[in-house]
């Protein structure tokens, strides 16, 4: 009987959930075409001078930390300089002397050029739908599984090494497609024909190896990750800098270790516009950038602490992915604050950080589920009080009924510190504690349209930029991208006429389709479809080699293709044409004659499928790529080279038969070889896996022994002040001592002698 009332009552609050959705429904499904990506890249690791170019502007500024990175940005790490990225459960590390850019960053996508150097890309999570693609100056690199991936372009852009340290991808260029899987290094030269060269392993580790696996190791033991999503970006940065208490109320909070007397969230760094999300915080601590675009700040005994969000967040049976936003505060208007529209000036600028369970509400065109996600995401708060929030504050423009634990801590700077993106702890205007009691609150951000600065940000003029042929590079890709960024001059005019507000995605991807239609961008070209070669189907001399003479192509018995209707482990063997002599021929088998114009039978009345001029050959692939390949390569026949019938030849196909025996046998022991390495690999895997679990729990035991050591020393602390206090009190209820006597005045005169007359 005590159920019933609960069933009740979450009946209840889904008819009222549904009674808010149901009426706005039509018209969130209309505007989620206007939600912004839910993730971007950070830049979390800057040595050295690396210049940044941020999208619809040519200007290259010094990088700078904690920089949020996203479509059309671009880098450049200059001769004996590094770079990292982060974006959720992926890293991406650029070597000196490379050149790198985002051509598509969404929920789905992850797309990026390298135009020269070396980028090292680690994939830790890739969901089925996800597409991750690296694209170089003559070939599109496709990542199928989550592993270690490093690509390396020459100077002169024609030749790309791909190494698979682990897991598995696809190169796509020249009209070829190459399986490349763990241990295998590719060599893939030319630009509109691709000589291929694939070794397994042997490949040396170099110091930037080194530090990629440093910074792997890092991230992959930080204690942050037992209370924070490991979809939060820069969560492995607060283990060196802060340390985690449980708080009643909030859980875990994390309490930052910070020396700035009066510090407090949101002070100590600059804002920059970052499109589509508009105003953007950018923290200067080497680990700000999780606490301010996640969670939800709280002081607790007078310090400030985080409240994340917590590990693998799960709603219902779905994981819900922490929803990135460009800063979690509420901004201070009426009076003397400026919450209109400025272009380089206006009044002063105030904000404070939303507190646990308060609602953060965008400024930028959203749909009413991505405000329930950006904020079920990252705090406790629930869709009710979503809802509630966003039908008073949101629709309603009432804003009276809200209290903000942490209004009195509001921060301020003029309105052209604002827009210029100059530090705010050097340019804080005093706010006065009766001014901020009587000042409105305002949900989102202030009207102020943008300058040119405030797309750079605060980094200075680049030391280095990359060279101009760098720059106008064509790269290879496998998926279309999307048009780069509309300039920043016509966003900035369309950010004006909407009253300084962020103009919506659909806007600003009709801008840069009118602007790629006005000049276009030819820095990108699609690759043709491909057919899938075998990894002994791609010798320096194949067929099409272009670095190889005209008339010294190799005959085709030279090369080591692989008949795809050859019986395999346990399937029965495939229908084979014959020739008079019963003798089975390869109908795949590539001939040296290009093929007539119409062929419906050979010579000796062997029947041949009409249709088959002009379309090209069923993929050809080893046995063990159709076991472990997890995508279906059979049906790659577009664009690629017909095939001509064979002509029947009892001595030629028995040498074949032969040669393909052979090759069965080499795959064979190359299998079995790869075996026994995927077990050794995998006993290394499991007692690593036991050793880590060792050093975990040393970790916490100290972590333990550490925060106990903290308490007493605490303790110790209060009882020195408690005595220090009692000395001060002793000492000031003593009388004070009697004043010292004088010497002199105690002795008694002495005698005058008497005068003569």
């Amino acid at each position: 009987m005590r159920k019933t009332p609960l069933k009740l009552l979450g009946l209840l609050s889904l008819a009222l959930a549904v009674l808010f959705l149901v009426p706005q429904r039509a018209a969130a499904q209309d505007r989620e075409d206007d939600d912004p990506p839910s993730r971007v890249a950070r830049l979390s690791q800057v040595n050295g001078a690396v210049s940044f170019n941020p999208a619809g502007t040519d200007d290259w500024v010094d990088a700078v930390l904690n920089r949020p990175v996203t479509t059309g940005d671009k880098l450049w790490a200059d001769n004996g300089s590094r770079a990292e990225l982060n974006i959720g459960s992926a890293s991406l590390r650029l070597s000196g002397n490379t050149g790198f850019s985002f051509l598509n960053l969404t929920d789905n996508t992850t797309q990026v050029q390298i135009t020269e150097g070396t980028l090292r890309v680690r994939v830790k999570r890739l969901d089925e739908n996800e597409t991750f693609e690296i694209d170089t100056p003559n070939l599109a690199f496709s990542i199928l599984r989550i592993g270690t991936y490093k690509i390396t372009v020459n100077q002169s852009g024609d030749t790309t090494i791909v190494q698979v340290r682990s897991g598995q991808g696809e190169v796509t260029g020249g009209g070829s497609a190459y399986s490349l899987r763990a241990n295998e290094t590719g060599t893939f030269s030319g630009i509109d024909q691709i000589s291929a060269d694939v070794q397994g392993g042997g490949y040396d580790d170099d110091d930037f190896d080194r530090w990629c696996a440093e910074r792997d190791h890092h991230e992959d033991h930080s204690v942050s990750s037992r209370y924070v999503s490991d979809e939060v970006i820069g969560y492995d940065d607060l283990d060196d800098n802060g340390g985690w208490r449980p708080v009643p109320e909030y859980g875990t909070v994390w309490f930052p270790h910070v020396t700035i007397v009066g510090w407090a969230p949101y002070r100590y760094g600059h804002w920059a516009f970052i499109s589509p999300w508009g105003w953007t915080w950018v923290d200067d601590a080497s680990w700000g950038f999780a606490p301010f675009h996640y969670g939800r700040w709280v002081t607790v005994g007078g310090v400030w602490g985080w409240v994340p969000c917590g590990p693998r967040a799960i709603v219902g049976v779905a994981y819900v992915r922490p929803v990135y936003a460009p800063a979690l505060v509420a901004w201070v208007g009426g009076g003397r604050f400026s919450v209109g529209v400025a272009v380089g000036g206006g009044g002063p600028v105030g904000w404070f950080p939303l507190g646990p369970r308060e609602v953060f509400v965008p400024s930028y065109h959203v749909s009413r589920t991505y405000v329930t996600r950006v904020n079920v995401s990252n705090t406790t708060v629930t869709n009710v009080t979503v809802n509630n929030y966003y039908n008073n504050v949101v629709v309603n423009k009432n804003v009276t009924n809200v209290t903000y634990v942490n209004r009195t801590s509001v921060t301020a700077t003029s309105g052209q510190a604002f827009t210029s993106a100059q530090p705010v702890g050097r340019n804080m205007v005093r706010v006065d504690a009766r001014e901020v009691a009587s000042a409105s609150v305002v949900a989102t951000t202030p009207n102020v349209a943008p300058q040119q600065r405030s797309v750079l940000g605060s980094g200075g003029a680049a030391r280095v930029r990359p060279p101009m042929v760098i720059q106008q590079r064509t790269v290879v890709a496998k998926a279309a991208p999307p048009p780069p960024p509309a300039p920043f001059v016509k966003q900035q005019q369309a950010i004006q006429a909407n009253g300084g507000r962020p103009i919506a995605v659909s806007e600003n991807r009709q801008l840069a389709v009118s602007a790629a239609a006005q000049q276009p961008q030819p820095h990108v070209r699609v690759a043709p479809p491909a057919r899938l070669e075998t990894m002994q189907n791609a010798p320096a001399n194949r067929p099409g080699n272009p670095n190889q003479p005209a008339g010294q192509q190799p005959p085709p018995q030279n090369q080591q293709q692989v008949n795809p209707n050859r019986p395999s482990r346990g399937n029965p063997p495939a229908a084979q044409p014959a020739t008079p002599d019963n003798q089975q021929v390869n109908p795949n088998r590539p001939s040296q004659a290009n093929p007539p114009a119409a062929q419906p039978t050979t010579p000796n009345n062997q029947q041949v499928n009409p249709n088959r001029q002009g379309n090209p050959p069923p993929a050809q692939a080893s046995a063990s790529d159709n076991r472990s390949n997890p995508r279906n390569y059979n049906d790659r026949p577009q664009g690629a080279r017909p095939v001509p019938p064979p002509q029947a030849n009892p001595q030629l196909d028995q040498k074949h038969d032969q040669q393909l025996e052979q090759l069965r046998q080499r795959q064979d022991q190359q299998r079995q070889k790869v075996e026994q390495q995927q077990v050794q690999q995998q006993q290394k895997i499991e007692q690593q896996r036991a050793n880590e679990q060792k050093q975990q729990a040393v970790q916490q035991k100290q972590q333990q022994q550490l925060q106990e050591l903290e308490r007493k020393h605490d303790q110790e602390q209060q009882k020195l002040q408690q005595q220090q206090q009692q000395e001060r009190a002793r000492q000031a209820s003593r009388p004070p001592p009697p004043p010292p006597k004088d010497k002199k005045a105690d002795k008694p005169p002495k005698d005058e002698k008497p005068h003569n007359n």
